[in-house]
């Protein structure tokens, strides 16, 4: 039985509509970016940010994509680390309402938050506080927490603490899991070529990466980077928004395109593609179809305030599923 296991930074989304860029500027965020700011900053968005329509949804990069696979049918688990806070408890709590396993470690550091703040023209800006999501480390992780999965999900933004990394995609190998790598954001790339380099070589099976994110770790455009990427990990997706997504193995290259949607906020978009993508690949799908699914669900989430849906528009997604 496939089980896929997740790791990375537990926080809980705070999305935010702003209505006016120039907010923006004021908090010093640059628009598309994913900011790690410390407890004042925080504060700051959300006294910025008080009068203005928000939601809120248990988040994080691998979480969301966790997430998508326990809609989907998958057995799932995930490793994370909260505070002994309401947050904390909200965390859990939709952990297990989604049916995933939560491993979450705790402390009495307050649980991190990402403000995300969604403009008009749905790009999303992340000020987030990572609090006690960032206390998670090498020392928490055993060869156990591994026993009996398949594949190990990461997200980039772990590269924040190359011990744990390097920790978890070491217990991962040693157990034979494939190692799944999401780079995250184009600003932790930038910061961080060395480390994500050496994980590429050592380490990773499937990478995923924005036409962003493959540039600031190639220095190439799109196709070439893809490329570069599948030179040294078995797979390659690069995401290249409203165009699309370019997928190789080996020889093998497919574009898949996006589907037609109506977008709302693209907060989980590329969280999403990959639940689906994997999704299609453990059912032993091929990369066109795996690609065609993690389209689908990209061009679904784009569509609410959030990277969580509800039932109804999962359900439209399992019959469109179907037909493919």
């Amino acid at each position: 039985m496939t089980r896929i296991l997740g790791i990375g930074n537990a926080l809980v989304d705070i999305l935010t509509i702003v209505e006016q860029e120039e907010l923006l500027v004021e908090l010093n965020l640059p628009k598309g970016s994913m900011q790690l700011v410390d407890a004042d900053t925080a504060i700051k968005v959300a006294l910025f940010t008080q009068h203005l329509k928000k939601s809120k949804a248990s988040g994080g990069s691998a979480a969301n994509t966790i997430h998508g696979l326990a809609r989907l049918g998958v057995n799932t688990s995930f490793i994370g680390h909260v505070g002994e806070d309401e947050t904390g408890d909200f965390f859990y709590n939709d952990m297990l309402l989604a049916n995933i396993q939560p491993v979450l470690f705790r402390s009495s550091t307050p649980s991190g938050i990402a403000n995300a703040m969604i403009t008009s023209d749905s790009e999303r800006t992340f000020a987030t506080y990572l609090g006690a999501a960032i206390e998670l480390s090498e020392l928490h992780l055993s060869p156990s927490l591994f026993d009996g999965f398949t594949m190990l999900y990461v997200e980039g933004y772990l590269v924040q603490n190359e011990a744990l990394l390097l920790k978890a995609m070491q217990l991962a190998k040693d157990a034979g899991l494939k190692i799944v790598l999401d780079l995250a954001s184009y600003n932790v790339v930038e910061a961080n070529r060395a480390i994500l380099n050496l994980v590429l070589e050592q380490y990773v099976d499937i990478v995923f990466a924005n036409e962003e994110e493959a540039k600031a770790l190639t220095s190439k455009e799109p196709e070439e980077a893809l490329r570069a990427l599948a030179s040294v990990c078995e797979i390659a997706i690069v995401k290249i928004g409203a165009k699309g997504s370019l997928i190789k193995k080996g020889d093998q290259v497919v574009h898949i395109y996006a589907i037609p949607a109506n977008p709302v906020d693209t907060t989980g978009a590329g969280d999403l593609f990959a639940s689906g993508f994997i999704y299609g690949l453990v059912s032993d799908f091929d990369l066109e179809k795996s690609g065609r699914i993690g389209s689908l669900l990209a061009g679904k989430v784009i569509e609410v305030v959030g990277p969580k849906m509800d039932a109804q528009r999962w359900k439209m997604i399992f019959e469109e599923i179907e037909k493919l």
